[in-house]
């Protein structure tokens, strides 16, 4: 079996061969961007390319890219921990050209990839690529007959989809551009497969290949780019489950060891661990994604990125609570994290003595205010359920923050509760 740290490697390896050059991750930090919190996608630090204001001294690219979604448009934290595949901080790989390769090129490396190097069934690999339900723009041909020319692909196994799945663009005027969608069947039987079945958790989304061919002038009017480009982002976490062949990107060697350590602090059993479904997943996602964070520079504070990383440890504590971890545990487990990722971010082992005391601070600062927070909480609940009032309104959730440092995502989660 290989390790999900093979996997990046493969990924890399294998379009460095094809003449890309090899490109570092950029910060969380987006260094050119103040209209995000976060680099979200892998495209952030090329985002000038396409634009057209900068030019690179290389035509090919891969990359293995840092990314956090808990904001804005791209915004993951609700689903964390729900299912098997959402996280708030995940790798995205890569591969691009900037006026040099296209379509039929871009998509046979993928193909070979999967099937070759990766030796997936091609069978059960099915794409989507797109069909303009307005029909104002060009279906993609050229897409469709470059999937069904790859060695060993159905035809039945390639399906048209619209504009919310299958066109990607980057605002609302400037780069845009049809993608294909590349979707990985998890259960392969006899059944017929349809359309919409690959929104099931039968399949998991793999690979989305953007053709960036287009600029987006007004809402009802877009041109072509006198260069064309290819934009792909692969999560490396979906890739490692299905190569491992685990249940779900938590099972997965990159994650799972954070598991193993938060239930070894618990001292839980295998079946009470999962009976925490829930729990144990967001505290291992959220003390990765506070470890990235510190590590890029990011800590605990009341505003911007500075709460984001706040507020994931906080609520990572008070998951932890309900597992019956009462006392600061997270930098422990984030030590498990640092361990896991060294290798490939040998920044964080350099910076593990900053990373392990911010999260103990801010745990520990969080634990001081918790229970009288929480109670002051309840009290609100018990005055909403006699007024017949089914919210906790804005003013309250902010003083519950203000006065008791209780993130507005942990009055929410209570709340639900």
């Amino acid at each position: 079996m290989r390790t999900g740290s093979e996997i990046r490697q493969d990924f890399i390896t294998y379009f460095k061969k094809q003449q890309h050059t090899v490109v570092p991750s950029s910060s969380l930090v987006p260094a050119k961007d103040p209209s995000l919190l976060f680099t979200n996608s892998g495209m952030v630090q090329f985002k000038d390319v396409f634009l057209g204001t900068d030019k690179r001294n290389y035509t090919r690219a891969v990359d293995s890219q840092k990314c956090m979604r808990v904001a804005g448009k791209h915004n993951d934290l609700d689903d964390v921990g729900r299912d098997g595949t959402h996280h708030t901080f995940f790798e995205m790989l890569g591969n691009w050209s900037f006026g040099d390769y296209y379509k039929q090129e871009a998509i046979a490396m993928a193909w070979r990839l999967l099937t070759e190097v990766w030796q997936i069934p091609p069978d059960n690999l099915y794409v989507t690529v797109f069909q303009d339900e307005q029909g104002t723009i060009d279906t993609d041909e050229e897409a469709a007959s470059s999937w069904v020319s790859q060695p060993g692909f159905k035809q039945s196994h390639l399906f048209y989809r619209g504009r919310h799945d299958n066109f990607w663009e980057m605002a609302e005027t400037g780069p845009c551009g049809p993608c294909t969608e590349i979707h990985v069947d998890l259960n392969p039987s006899q059944t017929t497969v349809s359309n919409d079945m690959l929104d099931t958790d039968r399949f998991v989304e793999l690979w989305n290949l953007v053709f960036i061919q287009y600029n987006r002038l007004s809402v009802d009017k877009i041109d072509f780019l006198p260069t064309a480009h290819v934009d792909t982002g692969m999560g490396l976490e979906r890739i490692t489950a299905v190569l491992q062949e685990v249940p779900s990107t938590y099972h997965t060697d990159l994650i799972w060891p954070t598991i193993l350590t938060t239930q070894k602090l618990a001292k839980h059993s295998d079946d009470e661990r999962d009976s925490y479904f829930t729990p144990y997943r967001v505290i291992a996602d959220h003390v990765r994604a506070a470890t990235f964070l510190i590590g890029d520079g990011v800590v605990p504070g009341n505003t911007n990125r500075n709460y984001v990383c706040r507020m994931i440890i906080r609520r990572a504590s008070r998951f932890a609570a309900e597992i019956g971890l009462n006392e600061p545990c997270l930098s422990t487990i984030s030590e498990t994290v640092i361990k896991t990722y060294k290798h490939a971010y040998p920044d964080l082992d350099e910076h593990s003595r900053t990373i392990n005391d911010t999260i103990y601070d801010e745990e520990t600062s969080f634990h001081k205010t918790i229970n009288s927070g929480l109670s002051y909480l309840d009290n609100i609940i018990e005055t909403a359920t006699s007024e017949n009032r089914k919210i906790v309104t804005g003013p309250e959730a902010f003083e519950l923050y203000a006065t008791y440092g209780l993130p507005v995502e942990i009055t929410k989660d209570y709340c639900e509760k």
